[in-house]
């Protein structure tokens, strides 16, 4: 009679886990959809940008369709993740999704450059709710034990937005308008905010706290000067400049001034609290440098396709088809493995180790390396790429309180972000002092002719390839020296984030929701009972 029971339990178990999986789907890929607009709208525009200028004009502000944009979907990303856990994961996910169609929809219909940049700033304003309210929603319906499987599948959203931008930017600047890189995502968000509405059912949170408007406000201020020097740095300034060094001042005051505050208000965006996890800290320590290396090595990979091999913004693309394929299959098969055995240690670990030999293998790329050889020099790089990151916001996630789940959800997501800002400048400096150096050494004008003047790192490749074929080749391989310099570094930061996982704790992955914790569930697996009702 035991084993008949038994059998007929572990038939409802089985039964019951299948329906609610299937239950997922549609929600799940509403919140796919969702971040794979934001993440597809940070590329997209890239290849688009030349044409719009031509029809808008106003060159020399033309960096702001990008800047406003990142300062605006980076600053919102703690907002967001906080009104999460007061207000509610769903209404402002949804806001989020409207803000970004609104902003889609009006950056399409702009009519001058200044209307653009606004407009950008307000598609980027929903996208930082994108990306954070899709993970915390995950991190609210999903217990940590089986999220592994569907944050590798979060991770391949970012594969695939990764390669898809500069080729539909190329599309549809080819063939329909520029107007089209932002009316695109119309469909795509009213799909996913139909399914939201729809599908997914979280409780409501019926105690509303005060907003922290005023931290809000400084952290945007410093988010925006951080931005701001990254972006200028090197190219619109030299980085001794007196503008790169007040923001770079203003950045530092404003976010010491945040973090004071923070310590002070009675309820934070930040809560200090989570700092006080040793899994946090590491977590989101390590984020922040795998951050730094990881976007150092997107930023310069393509200036090397394009300038070195003479690519197109849309065939370097393609070729950069290797790493997101590795990053896509180390993501998915990461997450399953934890799921099936709730470990997650090794993969940070391993990661970062697979990042530091694929960074240090860049710097052996040459003016004629092989297609082949590039191609498994970056595969190396997702690899190591695909094995950490979303891991590391399920360990987040795992760690936080359920009351703090967005708020802890969205401080990762700003890491990794703000590591990016970080590496993008580091980087470029290291480039842009190399570049320099290695100029002094070819005939004069040649800087100035492929737009290499003064350490920039915004150099033409079609007046690269217009140079004669003797200067070309000593230019190219001036420029590829200066590139090993900025891999090198990379290599070195991802050393540093290894040495530092290894300092990850391996907590036991929960079993329950948040939902199911703010309900009052146990951490232990559910009882018979709980299951079969």
């Amino acid at each position: 009679m035991g084993t008949h029971i038994g059998t007929r339990y572990t038939e409802t178990r089985m039964s019951h886990d299948s329906a609610h999986r299937q239950n997922l789907v549609p929600v799940f890929v509403a919140l796919a959809l969702g971040m794979f607009l934001a993440a597809l709208d940070q590329t997209i525009v890239s290849t688009a940008l030349p044409t719009i200028v031509g029809d808008l004009g106003g060159l020399e502000h033309l960096s702001w369709v990008v800047t406003s944009y990142l300062v605006a979907s980076t600053a919102s990303t703690p907002l967001y993740g906080k009104l999460g856990d007061t207000i509610g994961r769903k209404p402002v996910f949804q806001a989020a999704i409207v803000i970004f169609l609104a902003g889609s929809l009006l950056s399409g219909a702009a009519q001058s450059l200044d209307e653009l940049i606004l407009f950008r700033a307000l598609q980027g304003a929903g996208a930082g709710g994108l990306m954070v309210g899709a993970q915390a929603i995950i991190g609210d319906i999903v217990p940590p034990r089986e999220r592994g499987r569907y944050m590798g599948f979060i991770g391949s959203v970012f594969a695939v937005a990764s390669v898809a931008g500069p080729l539909l930017g190329g599309f549809f600047v080819d063939n329909l308008s520029w107007r089209w890189v932002f009316y695109v995502n119309l469909p795509v968000g009213i799909a996913a905010l139909f399914v939201v509405a729809t599908r997914l059912h979280l409780p409501r949170h019926t105690v509303r706290k005060p907003v922290d408007w005023l931290g809000f406000a400084m952290l945007t201020a410093a988010v925006g000067c951080l931005v701001l020097m990254t972006s200028w740095g090197g190219s619109q300034y030299p980085w001794g400049s007196a503008t790169i060094i007040g923001l770079g001042i203003g950045a530092v005051v404003l976010a010491a001034a945040f973090i004071w505050w923070e310590q002070r208000v009675d309820d934070p965006l930040i809560p200090p609290r989570l700092f006080r996890s040793r899994v946090f800290d590491v977590a989101n320590a390590t984020g922040f440098i795998v951050g730094l290396a990881m976007f150092g090595a997107l930023t310069f990979l393509p200036l090397y396709l394009q300038v070195v091999r003479g690519a197109s913004p849309t065939t370097s693309g393609l070729l950069l088809i290797p790493l997101m394929a590795g990053l896509l299959t180390a993501s998915i098969g990461s997450g399953r493995w934890i799921s099936k055995h709730g470990r997650y240690r090794f993969f940070p670990i391993t990661g970062t180790a697979i990042l530091a030999v694929g960074m240090t293998l860049l710097t052996q790329l040459g003016v004629d390396t092989p297609k082949v050889v590039t191609g498994v020099y970056m595969t190396i790089i997702g690899v190591g790429i695909g094995l950490v990151m979303q891991v590391l916001v399920l360990v987040v996630q795992n760690d936080a309180p359920p009351g703090d789940m967005g708020a802890a959800t969205s401080t990762a997501q700003f890491f990794r972000s703000i590591g990016g800002s970080v590496g993008v400048a580091v980087f470029g400096a290291i480039f842009a002092a190399r570049l320099t150096s290695g100029l002094s050494s070819l005939p004069a004008g040649v800087a100035g002719r492929v737009g290499a003047s003064g350490g920039s790192v915004q150099v033409r490749p079609d007046q690269v390839q217009a140079l004669p074929t003797g200067v070309r080749d000593e230019f190219l391989a001036v420029f590829v020296h200066a590139l090993h310099g900025a891999f090198m570094w990379g290599a070195i930061f991802a050393v540093l984030a290894f040495v530092l996982s290894w300092m990850l704790p391996e907590v036991p992955l929960r079993r329950q929701s948040a939902m199911g914790r703010r309900a009052g569930e146990e951490t232990a697996p559910p009882t018979v009972a709980a299951e079969v009702v």
